[in-house]
C-alpha cells in the first residue's frame, strides 16, 4: 500500500506542476478538462491491472500498455516539473530581491516563454515513447562483429553464427512485424542460430499461437537453445516444484516443435573437414538471488577434452565474470540452486566465447556509436548490459533481444540480430 501512495504523491505532483505550464498557455476549460480526463484514465487504467494482479496469471497486453501509457503521459510531465521548479526558484528569489529593492518585478513574460520551452521539450520523450511503442519495437538492427581467435580450428575460418536473444512470445503482437524480423535473419545465411533464453514471460502455453512463426528459422548446420530465467514458470507459479516441472516439459517440447536443440547444461560437438568445435548450453545462472541458478559449467563440459575451442550459451551476462556469492544455509538447501565453483572467465576449461542476453538494454536508452556513446540505466545493475567484452582473453556477447517485456516498446535500444564471423588468428591493427 505504501508503494501506492508514494505514487499517487509523485504523480499528483508532476500533474500540479505541467497544469501549470496548460494553463499558463490557454484559458480553454475544455483544454483543462480534456487535461484531467485523460491523466485520470491512464492512472485508473494503471491501478486497475497492477493493484489487483494475481500471480500465476499471465502478463497481458493490456498489462504491457497500462505501463506505457503511464510512462508516455507523466515522462513528459517531469520534464515540464524540472522547468517549472526552476522557474518557481528565479521567481522566489526574484520576489525577495523586489522586496528588498522597492523595485517593480514583471513574471507574466517570462512565466509564458519557460512553459513554452518546457511544453517543447516534453514533448520529445512524448514522441520517442509515440515511436517505440508502435514502430521501435520492431526496428530490428542486424548487428555484426569479426572476432579472432588464435586457437579456432582452421576449417571454422569464416564460420559465422547469428544469435538471437529474449524472444518474450507473452508480449508480441504482430505475427507479420515478427515474422519480417525472423525473414532478416534467415536472410545472413549463418552456419548456426544460437537463442540464448527466455522465449515467453511465464508459460509454456504462451507460445502455442507462435509455433508456426518461430520454427521458419533456417541455418546451415543447425539451431541451439538454452532456458532463461523466465522459462521457467517461477513468474506464474511460485516455487511450486510440480507446477514449474511441467512446465518446463511443456517447454521443452516448444523448442523441439520449433526446431530447436535445447541444451541443459549439455554440449554439442560441431564437425568440418575432420575438426570441430564445441556448442556449450547451461541453464539459467547469474548473480540475482531472485532468478533460478540451475546453470552448471561442469555438466555443459563433462565430455569434453582440454584445449578444445568451445562456444557457450548462458542467458544471464552475470554468469560471465560474477563475484563469489555469500549463500545461506536455505540457498544451499534450494533445489534450484546449482553450486558452480566459479564463472566463466575462471573456468577450467577454456571458453574463449560466451553468448547471453536477458538485459534488453532495458529497451531504453541511447547509443550513437560514431560518437562513442552507449548508455542505459541498466548498466548500473549490470555493467556488461550490451554488446561485445572482452576480459582475461575471453569474449562476452550481451545481445540486445529480439523482443520486449513489460513495457510494450523500444526507445534508443532497439531489437537486435547479431551476426558473429569466426575468424583464425590475431585482429591486425
Amino acid at each position: 500500500m505504501l508503494r501506492w501512495i508514494l505514487l499517487f504523491i509523485l504523480i499528483s505532483l508532476l500533474d500540479f506542476y505541467a497544469f501549470q505550464v496548460v494553463r499558463t498557455l490557454t484559458k480553454s476549460s475544455w483544454i483543462y478538462l480534456i487535461y484531467w480526463v485523460l491523466s485520470i484514465l491512464v492512472v485508473g487504467n494503471f491501478t486497475y491491472y497492477y493493484y489487483n494482479f494475481v500471480r500465476g496469471e499471465s502478463f497481458t497486453h493490456g498489462h504491457g500498455y497500462a505501463v506505457a501509457f503511464l510512462i508516455m503521459l507523466f515522462l513528459p510531465k517531469a520534464f515540464m516539473l524540472l522547468f517549472m521548479l526552476g522557474e518557481d526558484l528565479v521567481r522566489g528569489v526574484s520576489y525577495g530581491i523586489q522586496k528588498l529593492s522597492g523595485n517593480e518585478v514583471h513574471f507574466k513574460g517570462r512565466r509564458e516563454f519557460v512553459s513554452k520551452l518546457a511544453l517543447g521539450v516534453a514533448a520529445i520523450p512524448f514522441a520517442s515513447f509515440l515511436h517505440g511503442i508502435t514502430r521501435g519495437k520492431y526496428n530490428f538492427q542486424v548487428i555484426k562483429h569479426q572476432l579472432f581467435f588464435e586457437d579456432l580450428p582452421d576449417a571454422f575460418d569464416g564460420y559465422t553464427i547469428t544469435q538471437i536473444s529474449d524472444i518474450h512470445s507473452g508480449s508480441l503482437e504482430s505475427k507479420s512485424e515478427i515474422a519480417e524480423g525472423i525473414d532478416l535473419v534467415n536472410r545472413q545465411n549463418s552456419d548456426l542460430i544460437l537463442f540464448t533464453g527466455d522465449i515467453v514471460n511465464s508459460k509454456a502455453e504462451e507460445m502455442t499461437g507462435w509455433l508456426s512463426v518461430f520454427d521458419k528459422f533456417e541455418a546451415k548446420d543447425g539451431k541451439f537453445s538454452v532456458l532463461g530465467n523466465h522459462d521457467y514458470g517461477y513468474y506464474a507459479y511460485g516455487g511450486d516444484i510440480e507446477l514449474n516441472r511441467h512446465n518446463q516439459m511443456k517447454m521443452e517440447e516448444v523448442h523441439k516443435r520449433i526446431g530447436f536443440d535445447l541444451l541443459l547444461n549439455e554440449s554439442r560437438r560441431i564437425e568440418k573437414n575432420g575438426q570441430h568445435i564445441n556448442i556449450l548450453g547451461v541453464e539459467n545462472w547469474g548473480a540475482s538471488r531472485h532468478f533460478p541458478k540451475r546453470g552448471s559449467l561442469k555438466e555443459a563440459t563433462k565430455t569434453i577434452g582440454e584445449n578444445e575451442f568451445n562456444i557457450l550459451m548462458s542467458h544471464d551476462p552475470s554468469h560471465f565474470d560474477y563475484e563469489k556469492m555469500e549463500l545461506n544455509t536455505d540457498d544451499i538447501n534450494n533445489h534450484d540452486i546449482v553450486i558452480d565453483e566459479t564463472n566463466v572467465i575462471n573456468f577450467e576449461k577454456d571458453i574463449q566465447l560466451t553468448l547471453a542476453g536477458h538485459t534488453h538494454g532495458m529497451q531504453f536508452g541511447i547509443e550513437l556509436p560514431a560518437l562513442g556513446i552507449k548508455w542505459s540505466p541498466v548498466k548500473y545493475r549490470y555493467p556488461k548490459w550490451a554488446g561485445l567484452y572482452k576480459v582475461a582473453g575471453k569474449y562476452l556477447y550481451v545481445n540486445r533481444g529480439f523482443g520486449y517485456l513489460a513495457f510494450p516498446g523500444r526507445v534508443g535500444i532497439w531489437p537486435e540480430i547479431t551476426v558473429i564471423e569466426l575468424k583464425k588468428g590475431k585482429k591486425e591493427a
